[in-house]
């Protein structure tokens, strides 16, 4: 028996589509309903479906009328408020094609996307960095527009470029990853496959507006059944999340690990009456961290994997729970392998977690870098990276990453990426940069060195301070006589580890 799950195809998706029109698609039908919730300390912002909407429909008409055409792409480069959403989906909806980032990056950092994309414009809130290359429009101008009368969908082939993210590359360079208005139809296959979403729930999502993460599980799933999303306003910390499920009544909550692994470690949580289970992904989450979450809850959580390319596609759900050690298995409507060079391996059998390519939810491509694309299939097959092993019963065990790319909190980081930061570091000689599991479940970006003498940390996190989003940096150094290499001097990257001081502090 091949590790192969297959149970026949997704339905097709609608054509002439527009992604922001299916995620709105209950907005006349439930207009007074509230979409979204934010939850600040001082009180709560309201949102309906019908202002969601007028929002979204009005913001659209303003680019039109500023002179934009479809096919346009906009940098979106806005803070962790409702604006966020509200321009994504305003530039769908008239067929621009929006490229969210995290505010988090640094100027040099999107000077670099500035470049490879020429965006026509950048949405710009003035709190988060951005750099020059390209026509703003700002937060207040941004707000105004809403008030215009509504635009019309821009309807057309569900297989056009919807959206853009970014995602780090094997090479050390951030990639542009190219979706199709099509994605959001396929992730209805994750609304029974792990979710268990319907109408009546309430989502809270711990992640800021403008994390994709929160974009998709946490917006654009519950808004396209007609859900309520809430989400924590700024300054939320983790043990201030249980008191607002409880407070708000949330049906099922969304975070990555660490979040769960931050609230567990605080005080109690409080009852949670109406919490059905959490949601986890963006890393694996350690079963300890299942036990503890249903102890002091009473609820499951349950886990799912995927990627920039192509969302989640394997996942444990209520109809199926699956185990804390496993992943769960494939969703419903989709076509994954476990493969070797020769194709799917038997089951029982490690091998590299692939997706079909006929998968609805897979990528266009990486965008201007078609070798890099066509490198990621075999055959039919897009390969993840990730090795994997799939059970009789479909189950998918997670058994680690086949290249070296890290893991900081549900960003895919690159060492390549790290290091080149670090390269002209006064005093620093050469370079090398890994993961290091501290403790159980906790794992940390580490920087090797070598020079003529140990350096400051305290110097050398300022070298990266602009040069990397805080995510990337490194949270500590180690200073060695020579980095581990091959016979042809090659960096050993996957024995950087065995150098880990055991008395070393994160």
């Amino acid at each position: 028996m091949r590790s192969l799950y297959d149970t026949g195809p997704a339905a097709p998706c609608p054509d002439p589509f527009n992604m922001a029109a299916y995620v709105l698609a209950h907005a006349d039908v439930l207009a007074d309903k509230v979409a979204v919730s934010v939850l600040l300390p001082d009180g709560v912002q309201t949102l309906t479906y019908r202002a969601l909407k007028a929002a979204v429909l009005g913001t659209g008409a303003g680019f039109l009328r500023a002179g934009f055409a479809p096919g346009d792409t906009v940098l979106m480069r806005l803070g962790n408020t409702v604006d966020f959403p509200i321009a994504y989906l305003s530039a769908l909806a008239v067929g621009l094609v929006p490229i969210p980032t995290s505010a988090a990056l640094t100027s040099a950092e999107v000077a670099a996307i500035i470049a490879e994309l020429n965006p026509r414009v950048v949405l710009r809130d003035p709190h988060v960095a951005s750099a020059a290359g390209a026509p703003e429009i700002g937060l207040q101008t941004l707000r105004e527009m809403r008030k215009q009368p509504p635009a019309a969908w821009h309807m057309g082939d569900p297989d056009r470029l919807g959206y853009v993210i970014y995602t780090s590359g094997t090479s050390g360079t951030p990639r542009a990853v190219g979706h199709a208005h099509r994605a959001i139809w396929a992730r209805q296959m994750m609304h029974d496959g792990w979710y268990g979403l319907t109408q009546s729930d309430v989502m809270m999502h711990a992640g800021a507006f403008n994390w994709t993460y929160t974009l998709g599980t946490g917006l654009m799933d519950p808004w396209s059944v007609g859900a309520t999303a809430l989400i924590p306003g700024p300054g939320t910390t983790p043990d201030m999340l249980g008191g607002l499920l409880a407070r708000h009544r949330a049906t099922i909550f969304a975070a990555a690990p660490g979040v769960y692994r931050q609230m567990l470690g605080r005080s109690a949580l409080p009852a949670m009456p109406a919490l059905r289970h959490g949601l986890s992904a963006g890393e694996k989450l350690p079963p300890t961290t299942h036990t503890a979450w249903a102890d002091a809850t009473g609820t499951p959580l349950f886990e799912a994997y995927g990627m920039s390319e192509c969302s989640t596609f394997i996942s444990a759900s209520p109809a199926h729970p699956g185990t804390p050690e496993t992943l769960g298995r494939p969703q419903p409507g989709r076509r994954v392998a476990i493969v070797d060079d020769a194709g799917p391996v038997p089951r029982d059998t490690p091998g590299v977690i692939a997706i079909h390519r006929s998968d609805p939810g897979l990528m266009l491509g990486y965008l201007s870098q078609p070798d890099e694309t066509a490198a990621k299939f075999q055959g039919d097959w897009f390969l993840t990276g990730d090795i994997g092993e799939m059970d009789r019963e479909g189950q998918i065990t997670y058994l680690g990453r086949n290249d070296d790319l890290m893991n900081a909190g549900g960003y895919r980081v690159s060492p390549l990426e790290v290091e080149a930061a670090l390269a002209n570091a006064p005093g620093l000689g050469a370079v090398g940069v890994t993961q290091i599991e501290v403790k159980p479940g906790t794992r940390i970006i580490a920087a090797f060195y070598t020079g003529p003498h140990p350096l400051d940390e305290t110097d050398l996190r300022a070298y990266v301070q602009d040069k990397l989003a805080p995510y990337k940096h490194p949270r500590a150094y180690v200073h060695l006589q020579s980095l581990p290499t091959g016979a042809n001097g090659k960096l050993l990257r996957r024995r950087l580890h065995l150098f880990w001081p055991s008395t070393k502090a994160p």
